[in-house]
């Protein structure tokens, strides 16, 4: 009997992990890096290769079958209001939770003099402070004028402009409703059939998904940092996957309650999304195979998810969005305590919203969004490479499993607005093992 996938991944994590910190021990971290990283690294890239195909192909497709653009009108207005509402939810769980536990009162002196001499003059600090400050320094429209491509194919090269390339696709799709069905069948067929193929190819890749996990975990952990830094951070990551954990449990209130379905069944059926959400802390790479989660093991029609799981990639970020509250108030009460006052936290809730909508689904986007709030509320600018240099030693860690949050508020959205519109049913599950045969030739 052959395992589950989400079991060989899960599996495959543990391995990994263990592997690396054996070669940690008999300092063969290089080993990792030049001989095991670079499978993970293509494996990721895999992913990220398809996204834009699996989109537009998905997409239009979906669009194109709604058959009514007063359908798609309200499939969009539910699905906005849902994923704005799942992030003003997540922030103020962490700033409850930040607010309780007090993470900063258990940071000495000490320990922040020793993160400031090994990171206050780090190049990637540097890059995130400039790459906010030109954020900062938009209008007040600007994240609606990025969301215009000037250029679709332009767009459709760089995994980062993903809301661009939803725009076009969006425009696209209306446009095939609006004209008469028999011009429009050539250009639905093609779309059609480049979904099918697209989602093939998410099949083929899968098949090395466990040992991908297995190359990405273990040079994560070859390139851990700091032992005893990571320890004197432990209460502030504590934090943090503590209000992560809370927020599982809301989305499984949910799945209880709405959706009428065993919570445990339906981390069951995302399992495989997540774990490798847990392993490449990218919503964009994940999202191939969030989409084949979602439509073939948990019951949402293609019409919805083609259109909600992209746009929840890009805009909803609702494990980032609490890990922002929860840092910058960490931060505060480090650093800047009479700055933490009623006030700013109220801001926090507002600036983190406007902040997630257009980041990159990519690891580390979180950390420029966080210099964007903690500006918003007057934080003194000289102190923000010391900021940052404070939780940057957990930060992947911590980016991991709020990727995990990332995924499973996507995928719990789209279940709701496919519920409500008549679109949530039996799931048609695809299996793995016949894929694996079939490659193998048996």
């Amino acid at each position: 009997m052959k395992l589950a996938l989400h079991w060989r991944i899960m599996i495959g994590m543990v391995l990994g992990i263990v592997f690396g910190m054996l070669m940690s021990h008999f300092e063969m971290a290089q080993f990792v890096i030049d001989w095991i990283k670079p499978f993970g690294t293509i494996f990721t890239k895999m992913l990220k290769l398809i996204a834009v195909p699996l989109i537009v192909a998905s997409l239009i497709k979906g669009i194109s079958d709604l058959k009514d653009f007063a359908k798609f009108k309200k499939m969009g207005l539910r699905t906005v209001a849902l994923y704005i509402t799942t992030t003003i939810f997540a922030i103020s769980i962490g700033l409850g939770a930040v607010n309780l536990s007090k993470p900063g009162e258990g940071i000495s002196q000490q320990t922040i003099e020793k993160l400031k001499a090994k990171y206050a003059n780090d190049a990637s600090i540097q890059k995130k402070i400039k790459g906010a400050e030109a954020q900062k320094n938009a209008g007040p429209l600007q994240f609606i004028v990025d969301m215009v491509p000037d250029n679709a194919l332009k767009a459709m090269s760089n995994n980062k402009l993903m809301l661009q390339v939803i725009f076009f696709t969006i425009m696209l799709g209306i446009s095939l409703l609006l004209i008469k069905e028999e011009q429009a069948k050539p250009l639905k067929d093609f779309f059609d059939s480049l979904n099918e193929v697209v989602l093939k190819m998410v099949d083929l890749i899968m098949l090395s998904a466990p040992y991908a996990v297995f190359a990405l975990l273990s040079s994560v952990i070859v390139s851990a940092e700091d032992g005893d830094l990571l320890i004197s951070l432990l209460k502030y990551a504590g934090t943090v996957v503590t209000g992560l954990l809370i927020m599982i449990g809301f989305y499984m209130t949910i799945v209880t309650f709405y959706l009428k379905k065993n919570p445990i069944w339906f981390l069951k059926e995302l399992a495989p999304a997540q774990l490798l959400a847990f392993s490449t802390s990218s919503s964009a790479a994940t999202l191939p195979v969030t989409m084949e989660r979602v439509e073939e093991h948990i019951g949402v029609e293609k019409e919805v998810s083609s259109f909600v799981l992209p746009v929840g990639a890009t805009v909803n970020m609702d494990g980032t969005s609490l890990y922002q509250a929860v840092a910058a108030v960490f931060i505060m009460q480090v650093l800047w305590p009479e700055g933490n006052t009623f006030s700013n936290q109220m801001l926090i809730i507002l600036t983190a919203l406007l902040a997630s909508i257009g980041s990159a689904a990519v690891p580390g986007a979180g950390m420029v969004m966080l210099v964007v709030v903690l500006d918003a509320i007057g934080f003194p600018a000289d102190m923000l490479p010391i900021a940052l240099a404070l939780i940057i030693a957990v930060d992947r860690p911590l980016d991991m499993c709020r990727t995990v949050i990332n995924v499973t508020g996507d995928a719990t959205v789209a279940s709701v607005v496919a519920k409500s519109l008549g679109k949530f049913g039996e799931p048609h599950v695809k299996n793995w093992d016949d894929n694996y045969d079939t490659v193998k030739g048996k």
